[in-house]
């Protein structure tokens, strides 16, 4: 069936809006923090692994971090493990973490990886235990309050922060031309494997691959003001002035933190994503208005 003369047009519109950010971002690499609904709707899913091929097919260097929470609860919850959070965090024993070695590293890993190269892409799995990629560190929480003497430390088990990367083997991945799918997992100096925030590895990832952008996919629209308007074109300054007054709180200030450190680290800009969005990583890329919150150094 043809396209009539306005859907013509508007496809045309497209194709010609995209062309300067083509030419912007061809060979400088787009990090990208996989996650949320877009990982558990078929179709996004779909949508998501077209798009990543898209944008290497024209020159564009995608390097995926993915989480996977969701579905290491499901596991769990199938294996009659309960699942238990401090702060946000997964108490993680022993036993918990291979479990979520198994679904992050393998399953969860291995559906991208397949999902991509099925849409015409090359792209390679990998955790952070591989080519020595994450070095990590045990994660040490405190809890603090009026009825404590002192702050607590809680152990919540293998939970780890980033201590260093070594992105060699990502970069021989992507000057192979192949899409790298990263797990976040590392190993300690102990050996022992630790399941780390993929939030905070995809932005640790993109200041040492000096990325031109980093982009978190998450469920919500971005950052809202008081009056619930998408804040967007943010300076570093300005996000820190808005952490001061209290608008960035609660369950999005890890997120924002985590996109201004990368942003004061040198990469170009941040944004945060509405993953629900179909074809929210073209959206932001290829588009004058974008779809997210965009975070830039000044």
């Amino acid at each position: 069936m043809s396209l009539t003369a306005e859907a013509a047009q508007n496809v045309a519109h497209v194709l010609s809006e995209a062309l300067p950010y083509i030419r912007r971002f061809r060979n400088k690499t787009i990090v990208i923090k996989y996650g949320g609904n877009a990982m558990i709707d078929d179709e996004l899913k779909h949508g998501f692994a077209r798009d990543v091929v898209l944008m290497k097919t024209v020159g564009i260097n995608p390097v995926v971090v993915h989480g996977g929470g969701p579905q290491i609860g499901s596991l769990l919850q199938r294996l009659g493990k309960e699942s238990e959070f401090v702060q946000g965090m997964r108490v993680t024993d022993r036993e918990t973490m291979d479990v979520v070695e198994m679904v992050l590293g393998g399953l969860v890993n291995k559906e991208i990886v397949n999902l991509i190269n099925r849409h015409g892409g090359s792209a390679v799995g990998l955790s952070g235990k591989d080519g020595d990629l994450i070095h990590a560190r045990k994660l040490v929480m405190k809890r603090a309050g009026p009825e404590v003497e002192a702050p607590e430390i809680i152990d919540v088990g293998h939970v780890g922060e980033v201590e260093s990367i070594d992105a060699s083997v990502v970069d021989m991945l992507v000057n192979g031309n192949f899409i790298p799918v990263i797990a976040p997992i590392g190993v300690g100096r102990d050996g022992h494997s630790y399941n780390i925030n993929a939030d905070l590895v995809a932005g640790r990832m993109a200041e040492v691959l000096q990325a031109e952008k980093l982009i978190l996919l998450t469920n919500t629209r971005g950052l809202l003001d008081r009056e619930g308007a998408l804040l967007t074109g943010l300076s570093a300054e300005r996000v820190d002035g808005l952490i001061a007054d209290g608008t960035i709180h609660g369950g999005m200030l890890p997120k924002i933190r985590c996109a201004l450190d990368a942003v004061k680290a040198g990469v170009d800009s941040s944004v945060i994503v509405d993953g629900r969005v179909r074809h929210a990583v073209l959206l932001e890329l290829f588009t004058d208005e974008g779809v997210g919150t965009l975070i830039r150094r000044r």
